[in-house]
């Protein structure tokens, strides 16, 4: 029962257009609310530093997981056990 690497990458890439969508919303919405000069392009930045970094951090931590038995179910026999 394991992934691939690419399936990691690609559930890495989902999550972080969700993730990071909702970070640049946040970050617009209180530097626009604080009165903040260039609303548009430090909501930009804080999404765009987000993205890469979290990205990189939810690749190694899926990888780790998969190595971690518990909560894992095996569906009936397998031929090579």
């Amino acid at each position: 029962m394991k992934e691939s690497k690419q399936r990691s990458i690609l559930k890495a890439v989902s999550w972080r257009i969700i993730a990071t969508s909702t970070t640049f919303i946040l970050a617009y919405w209180v530097f626009k609310g604080s009165g903040c000069e260039d609303v548009l392009q430090k909501s930009s930045l804080v999404a765009g530093l987000e993205l890469f970094l979290k990205l990189i951090i939810y690749y190694f931590h899926e990888r780790l997981w998969l190595r971690i038995s518990f909560g894992k179910m095996r569906r009936g026999f397998q031929a090579d056990e």
